[in-house]
């Protein structure tokens, strides 16, 4: 079963993890502690965590001021090449993206619930903030909704696996998977699937700050990704290894919430989402070079071979830079 996380860096229980939706990963406005995933135990299942809903709160101020993931990447730079293109579509695999936002609703091109609610819509915040991520790092390209966790932050490994299968089935060039579990013969079915059909898949690399593997990121043909900080360190609780394919910031990131407000999160779910946010633009300037009809190899070479080197092991290539990944996939 798979679930959302929340905030407040403290030390994770550790267990093996079935499935981790990473939501509620906000910092509460008046809380002492450094912002991360504060969780519990569900006691129906102790080999799974859930999130805890609170903590998350709004702010007028814009996101560009505050989200300092999009400058730490250079994807205003970047935005001087391609903004992204509407025909490339980020599927949003999640709690849902919510519809009273229209900053994002307007930019969902498809719609699907998977999960036991019986709305697509985000009544958790989770899915609403990743997707905000994202909108704000390729601002011209098209969300899909994929609702693959509940209104708790629950999923299983096989209905990610059907969420996979059919938003590749219905255009989407990009999926964002902000979430973590065990390993699923299904869901590493769904992976190489959506590889084989040209598109790129993203997965947080998982919150419990070490270097045990957490699916689907360990899959080969999916980008494991950690987070970082603003000062370019692994960010706590962060799971990271030789398995890690890139880093991204997730730290204080601070995005959409449902209804209109806004707050920050941390963790690899954000992490992953920047990340998806720099394959969207990527691909919309991405050319088949080798002549297997498709270019998500050429768009994850360039994501990859165009990082920014971090202090510390286990983060891959290193952070990943909008700028330089655009700049290589066109010269």
């Amino acid at each position: 079963m798979a679930i959302a996380l929340t905030v407040i860096e403290v030390a994770l229980v550790a267990a093996s993890v079935q499935g981790v939706l990473f939501p509620r990963e906000s910092a509460s406005a008046d809380s002492h502690l450094p912002a991360s995933d504060m969780v519990s135990v569900d006691s129906g299942n102790p080999s799974t965590y859930v999130a805890t809903p609170q903590d998350t709160y709004s702010s007028d101020d814009g996101y560009l001021v505050e989200g300092w993931g999009v400058s730490k990447i250079e994807a205003p730079e970047a935005w001087q090449i391609t903004r992204g293109e509407p025909s490339v579509i980020v599927a949003v695999l999640d709690t849902g993206i919510n519809k009273d936002n229209p900053g994002l609703a307007d930019r969902v091109v498809a719609d699907v619930n998977f999960s036991d609610s019986p709305t697509s819509d985000d009544l958790y915040g989770h899915g609403t903030h990743m997707a905000g991520t994202i909108a704000a790092i390729a601002p011209d390209c098209q969300l899909m909704n994929v609702k693959v966790a509940g209104d708790t932050g629950k999923c299983e490994p096989s209905v990610v696996a059907r969420g996979i299968l059919w938003a590749v089935k219905h255009g989407a060039k990009v999926i964002n998977m902000s979430l973590a579990m065990t390993a699923s013969p299904d869901l590493e079915s769904a992976v190489d699937y959506a590889w084989n059909q040209g598109a790129i898949v993203v997965a947080a690399a998982g919150n419990k700050g070490t270097s045990e593997p957490s699916y689907p990121a360990y899959y080969v043909d999916c980008i494991a990704v950690a987070g970082i900080n603003e000062n370019n360190s692994l960010a706590l609780l962060s799971s990271y290894g030789d398995w890690v394919d890139v880093a991204a910031p997730g730290f204080n990131i601070y995005s959409e919430l449902p209804h209109n407000e806004y707050g920050y999160k941390t963790g690899t779910s954000a992490a992953a989402a920047h990340v998806s946010g720099v394959a969207a633009l990527v691909f919309s300037v991405a050319r088949d070079m080798n002549g297997d009809g498709e270019v998500n190899d050429e768009a994850r070479w360039a994501i990859e071979n165009s990082c920014t080197t971090v202090a510390g092991q286990g983060v891959g290539c290193g952070l990943v830079n909008a700028f330089q990944a655009v700049t290589e996939t066109i010269s």
